[in-house]
Protein backbone atom coordinates (compact mmCIF):
# COMPACT_ATOMS: atom_id res chain seq x y z
CA UNK A 1 0.00 0.00 0.00
CA UNK A 2 1.43 2.96 -1.05
CA UNK A 3 1.82 6.11 1.92
CA UNK A 4 0.28 9.14 1.40
CA UNK A 5 2.13 12.40 0.91
CA UNK A 6 3.17 14.27 4.09
CA UNK A 7 4.42 13.32 7.55
CA UNK A 8 3.71 10.10 9.11
CA UNK A 9 3.61 9.17 12.84
CA UNK A 10 4.77 6.17 14.60
CA UNK A 11 4.50 5.26 17.39
CA UNK A 12 7.66 3.41 19.17
CA UNK A 13 7.20 3.19 22.64
CA UNK A 14 4.08 3.55 25.24
CA UNK A 15 0.80 2.48 23.45
CA UNK A 16 -1.04 0.40 24.99
CA UNK A 17 1.03 0.88 28.68
CA UNK A 18 -0.47 0.35 32.21
CA UNK A 19 1.19 2.65 34.54
CA UNK A 20 1.02 1.63 38.04
CA UNK A 21 0.19 5.06 40.32
CA UNK A 22 0.97 3.81 43.65
CA UNK A 23 4.61 2.52 42.25
CA UNK A 24 4.99 5.80 40.19
CA UNK A 25 5.82 3.69 37.12
CA UNK A 26 4.72 4.92 33.89
CA UNK A 27 5.71 3.99 30.46
CA UNK A 28 7.38 6.92 28.43
CA UNK A 29 5.78 7.15 25.38
CA UNK A 30 8.10 7.28 22.11
CA UNK A 31 6.73 8.64 18.64
CA UNK A 32 8.97 8.50 15.24
CA UNK A 33 8.32 11.16 12.68
CA UNK A 34 8.98 9.88 8.82
CA UNK A 35 8.50 11.83 5.75
CA UNK A 36 6.19 10.26 2.69
CA UNK A 37 9.47 8.19 1.56
CA UNK A 38 9.60 6.39 4.91
CA UNK A 39 12.91 8.34 5.92
CA UNK A 40 13.10 9.52 9.81
CA UNK A 41 12.41 13.72 10.18
CA UNK A 42 14.84 14.76 12.04
CA UNK A 43 14.20 18.69 13.65
CA UNK A 44 10.66 18.16 13.53
CA UNK A 45 8.16 19.81 16.35
CA UNK A 46 6.34 17.53 18.52
CA UNK A 47 3.99 17.95 20.43
CA UNK A 48 2.57 15.86 23.19
CA UNK A 49 -0.72 16.60 24.89
CA UNK A 50 -2.24 14.53 28.09
CA UNK A 51 -5.58 15.16 29.09
CA UNK A 52 -6.92 17.51 31.02
CA UNK A 53 -9.30 15.85 33.08
CA UNK A 54 -9.93 12.38 34.41
CA UNK A 55 -6.70 9.92 34.65
CA UNK A 56 -3.04 11.11 33.26
CA UNK A 57 -1.10 13.34 35.11
CA UNK A 58 1.17 16.09 33.90
CA UNK A 59 4.25 16.75 32.28
CA UNK A 60 7.56 18.03 34.42
CA UNK A 61 7.21 21.52 33.84
CA UNK A 62 3.68 21.19 35.33
CA UNK A 63 1.46 21.38 32.09
CA UNK A 64 -0.86 19.27 30.36
CA UNK A 65 1.55 19.51 27.43
CA UNK A 66 4.81 19.07 26.13
CA UNK A 67 7.03 20.17 23.04
CA UNK A 68 10.30 17.79 22.19
CA UNK A 69 11.79 18.40 18.48
CA UNK A 70 13.09 15.03 16.94
CA UNK A 71 16.48 13.52 17.05
CA UNK A 72 18.77 12.43 13.94
CA UNK A 73 16.40 8.99 14.18
CA UNK A 74 13.14 10.99 14.07
CA UNK A 75 12.18 10.19 17.48
CA UNK A 76 10.67 12.40 20.25
CA UNK A 77 10.04 11.10 23.86
CA UNK A 78 7.47 12.48 26.44
CA UNK A 79 9.82 12.28 29.51
CA UNK A 80 8.72 13.65 32.47
CA UNK A 81 5.32 12.68 33.01
CA UNK A 82 4.36 12.53 36.60
CA UNK A 83 0.54 10.36 36.41
CA UNK A 84 -2.22 11.61 38.65
CA UNK A 85 -4.24 9.62 41.41
CA UNK A 86 -6.80 8.70 38.86
CA UNK A 87 -6.96 5.24 37.04
CA UNK A 88 -8.20 4.58 34.06
CA UNK A 89 -7.91 4.71 30.08
CA UNK A 90 -6.21 7.91 28.73
CA UNK A 91 -5.31 9.31 25.45
CA UNK A 92 -2.15 11.50 24.87
CA UNK A 93 -2.75 13.14 20.92
CA UNK A 94 0.76 13.40 19.31
CA UNK A 95 1.18 16.38 16.55
CA UNK A 96 4.43 16.78 14.48
CA UNK A 97 5.08 19.69 11.82
CA UNK A 98 7.98 20.59 9.82
CA UNK A 99 8.09 22.58 6.44
CA UNK A 100 3.84 22.72 6.40
CA UNK A 101 3.70 19.86 6.69
CA UNK A 102 1.65 18.09 9.91
CA UNK A 103 0.87 14.65 11.06
CA UNK A 104 -0.69 13.42 14.38
CA UNK A 105 -0.99 10.58 16.34
CA UNK A 106 -2.72 8.96 19.26
CA UNK A 107 -1.28 7.11 22.46
CA UNK A 108 -3.58 5.35 24.61
CA UNK A 109 -2.19 4.36 27.98
CA UNK A 110 -4.26 3.47 31.54
CA UNK A 111 -3.48 4.19 34.88
CA UNK A 112 -3.85 1.61 37.75
CA UNK A 113 -3.51 1.35 41.21
CA UNK A 114 -2.05 -2.17 41.32
CA UNK A 115 -0.48 -4.62 38.91
CA UNK A 116 -2.42 -5.74 35.88
CA UNK A 117 -1.49 -9.25 35.33
CA UNK A 118 -1.08 -7.76 31.49
CA UNK A 119 0.88 -5.12 31.80
CA UNK A 120 3.74 -3.51 34.11
CA UNK A 121 5.11 -6.18 36.69
CA UNK A 122 4.56 -9.13 33.99
CA UNK A 123 6.78 -11.35 35.92
CA UNK A 124 4.41 -11.29 38.94
CA UNK A 125 3.28 -15.05 38.33
CA UNK A 126 6.53 -15.95 38.36
CA UNK A 127 7.71 -14.45 41.51
CA UNK A 128 4.50 -16.01 43.53
CA UNK A 129 5.72 -19.62 41.57
CA UNK A 130 8.85 -18.88 43.58
CA UNK A 131 7.16 -18.00 46.55
CA UNK A 132 5.31 -21.45 46.22
CA UNK A 133 8.47 -23.70 45.65
CA UNK A 134 10.13 -22.01 49.23
CA UNK A 135 7.01 -22.48 51.16
CA UNK A 136 6.99 -25.81 49.03
CA UNK A 137 11.05 -26.59 50.55
CA UNK A 138 10.14 -25.41 53.82
CA UNK A 139 7.18 -28.02 54.34
CA UNK A 140 9.30 -30.47 53.27
CA UNK A 141 12.12 -29.39 55.63
CA UNK A 142 9.80 -29.53 58.37
CA UNK A 143 8.26 -33.41 58.15
CA UNK A 144 11.87 -34.22 57.44
CA UNK A 145 13.08 -32.88 60.78
CA UNK A 146 9.50 -33.59 62.83
CA UNK A 147 10.77 -37.54 61.48
CA UNK A 148 14.29 -37.30 62.55
CA UNK A 149 13.08 -36.13 65.76
CA UNK A 150 10.81 -39.46 65.98
CA UNK A 151 13.96 -41.45 66.01
CA UNK A 152 16.10 -42.51 68.97
CA UNK A 153 18.77 -40.89 67.79
CA UNK A 154 20.56 -38.22 69.67
CA UNK A 155 19.15 -34.55 68.35
CA UNK A 156 21.22 -31.79 67.38
CA UNK A 157 20.78 -28.11 67.27
CA UNK A 158 17.33 -26.89 67.13
CA UNK A 159 15.91 -27.04 63.11
CA UNK A 160 16.10 -24.01 61.22
CA UNK A 161 12.63 -23.54 59.67
CA UNK A 162 11.78 -21.12 56.83
CA UNK A 163 8.72 -19.55 56.56
CA UNK A 164 7.76 -17.91 53.63
CA UNK A 165 6.27 -14.15 54.35
CA UNK A 166 3.64 -12.23 52.64
CA UNK A 167 3.87 -12.67 48.83
CA UNK A 168 4.06 -9.05 47.53
CA UNK A 169 3.94 -8.11 43.93
CA UNK A 170 5.61 -5.03 42.17
CA UNK A 171 6.86 -3.49 38.96
CA UNK A 172 9.23 -4.60 36.68
CA UNK A 173 12.87 -5.17 38.46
Amino acid sequence: MAQQPGLHIEIVEGDGAINNINQKINVVPVVEVRDESGKPVEGAAVVFFLPTQGPGGTFANGTNTLNATTDRQGRAAANGIRLNRQTGKFDIRVTASQGGQTASATITQTNVSGVSSSGAGGGSSKKIWILLAVAGAAAGIGVLVALHHGSSTPSGPPPIVITAGTPTVGGPN
